[in-house]
């Protein structure tokens, strides 16, 4: 079963009489009033929601904005489901004062967003500044600042200068540390005087393993994944290890802030208590999570020794001044979590059982055919290298009776405990867990099905999801010391498009009308009384 006890099933949808109806709570919290438990956080707890610059903002080509390698991607015929595109998306480049007063409505204290490189350094070059691009983040830091939201900046979350791309090839160059680096630098320079909190990569393993293993992400590679997943994720976590360098040597004492970085991780819950199945779940950890946390948290500053095995000099290694500079080089461990997947011994039986549901779930992010059949190929070439062969695991089917969002992920929130025990226990990062992101996606096409949603699914996996969030810090001990849902309204989804929300909020695609969803008023609750009621 998915975590500690039994596999995770939504309730169903209940009936309550207007007798027994509920009891408000500051905020717009409803409880009912039979003497909901009452679950409390650390005090301190930092609330807030998530958003990404592409995935948002639109206005692509406007006021001298580059082409990120995003727009190039999901511009091209087959990339992206149903043809969709960030080209205006949410329209929040213009529409950002009201996104901002509706977010301080609705309780938000503190605010995840991302900086687009390409909007204000349209090639890449920090010599090349696009000042209307850096006055946009000029306006939405301080509109946030002055409806007491903290902002939480994140430096890259995806949407790379195109122009570096077709330079050297993006993260495969070494190059691309030097110019993160110095993009990270002026960032900080410009504005790292109100912004206290920073991270430098959004998803390593979402930008590495998608973007250069299966091709479904930008920039749409996946001719060797036994190569450049390894290559794109070295150089990813020396341009993280020399930012956080910058960072704390340049400005960290005068601005007094912090910088860390966000890795996503599943938890992979062995089969059985069989010691093969045990092994082969930490060996998926090893692949997805540790892979990028192992060099930063483990103290050594080196890969998981089953990776280093596994791929030999594919995996680049890390010279020993490098192994000293990444080391240590977080002040927080940002995590966004979805779901919980099952792991064991290599199995023919078990492949073949699952392989329905995994061609199902790779066939519904690819856009086209084309792409679906470029990501496989190396898989079934028995002569290519592949990171996935590498992690030599078979998935098995989920336990019976396990629910799942419109993304086919498992609901699983007590893996999401289990995975808070797993990074406490073993890195005890610095600056504790922050949950940077966590949410779902449902079908909620209309207002209609949106009203329709109140208690049949978004409300109890947050519920769900919070309460053992609460469990992993009040009775386990692990450092947890923020939650950022995912996401503050509905948004592009990559390589799905439009078609999966997300959102607090819900946004009409055609007009632009934003409407909060029930959800968000009883999150609201939440964060203005720092206690979930059950």
């Amino acid at each position: 079963a998915f975590g500690p006890s039994q596999p995770v099933k939504m309730p169903p949808k209940k009936r309550v009489s207007k007798k027994k109806q509920t009891v408000k709570t500051k905020g717009g919290q409803a409880a009912m009033a039979s003497n909901p438990q009452r679950f409390t956080f650390p005090k301190g707890f930092a609330w807030g929601c998530a958003t990404a610059s592409y995935q948002i903002e639109g206005a692509w080509d406007e006021d001298g904005k580059g082409p990120s390698i995003w727009d190039t991607f999901a511009h091209i015929p087959g990339n992206v489901v149903d043809g969709d595109n960030g080209d205006i998306v949410c329209d929040h480049y213009h529409r950002m004062e009201e996104d901002v007063k509706l977010m301080a409505d609705l309780g938000m204290k503190n605010y995840r967003f991302s900086l687009s490189w390409p909007r204000m350094f349209p090639t890449g070059d920090v010599k090349n500044v696009n000042m209307k691009g850096v006055d946009f983040y000029d306006r939405l830091i301080n509109e946030l600042l002055k409806h007491g939201i903290e902002p939480l900046a994140t430096l890259y979350h995806w949407d790379l200068p195109q122009a570096l791309q077709d330079k050297y090839g993006g993260m495969l160059s070494k190059e691309f540390v030097k110019d993160f680096t110095a993009y990270s630098e002026k960032c900080f320079e410009l504005f790292g005087d109100r912004v206290k909190q920073w991270i430098t990569f959004n998803e390593p393993s979402c930008i590495c393993v998608l973007g250069f293993g299966l091709g479904m992400h930008a920039p749409g590679r996946a001719n060797n994944p036994g190569t450049e997943v390894y290559l794109s994720s070295h150089h990813l976590l020396l341009a993280h290890a020399y930012s956080v360098e910058c960072y704390r040597k340049k400005f960290q004492r005068k601005q007094k802030g912090v910088i860390g970085i966000t890795l996503n991780a599943e938890w992979w819950e062995p089969v059985s208590s069989h010691a093969d199945d045990i092994n082969a779940s930490n060996r998926a950890m090893n692949f997805t999570l540790d892979f990028y946390a192992e060099p930063i948290w483990g103290g050594q500053g080196e890969y998981p020794k089953t990776m280093r095995d596994a791929a030999g000099s594919r995996l680049p290694a890390f010279s020993e001044k490098e192994k000293k500079l990444i080391n240590g080089s977080s002040d927080f461990f940002g995590l966004n979590h979805y779901s919980t997947r099952a792991a064991g011994r290599p199995s023919a039986t078990t492949a073949l059982q699952c392989l329905p549901r995994e061609i199902k779930s790779l066939w519904s992010g690819m856009g086209s055919a084309g792409k679906f059949f470029s990501a496989i190929k190396p898989m079934v070439n028995p002569f290519a290298a592949s990171y996935f062969k590498d992690m030599d695991i078979s998935p098995y089917p989920d336990p019976a009776g396990t629910e799942y969002t419109t993304m086919r992920w498992a609901i699983a929130p007590r893996g999401f405990r289990s995975l808070l025990n797993y990074i406490h226990n073993k890195y005890h990062p610095k600056g504790g867990i922050i949950i940077t992101e966590n949410g779902l996606a449902s079908q909620e096409d209309t207002k209609e099905a949106m009203e329709a949603d109140k208690e049949s699914i978004r409300i109890p996996f947050f519920k769900a999801y919070l309460r053992e969030m609460h469990n992993a810090i009040a009775v386990d001990g692990c450092d947890v010391r923020g939650y950022y849902a995912w996401s503050f309204m509905d948004n592009f989804e990559w390589s799905f498009g439009n078609s999966k929300r997300f959102g607090l909020v819900r946004v009409d695609y055609d007009t632009l009308e934003r409407t909060p969803k029930p959800v968000a008023h009883w999150y609201k609750g939440v964060m203005d009384n720092n206690t979930l009621l059950v």
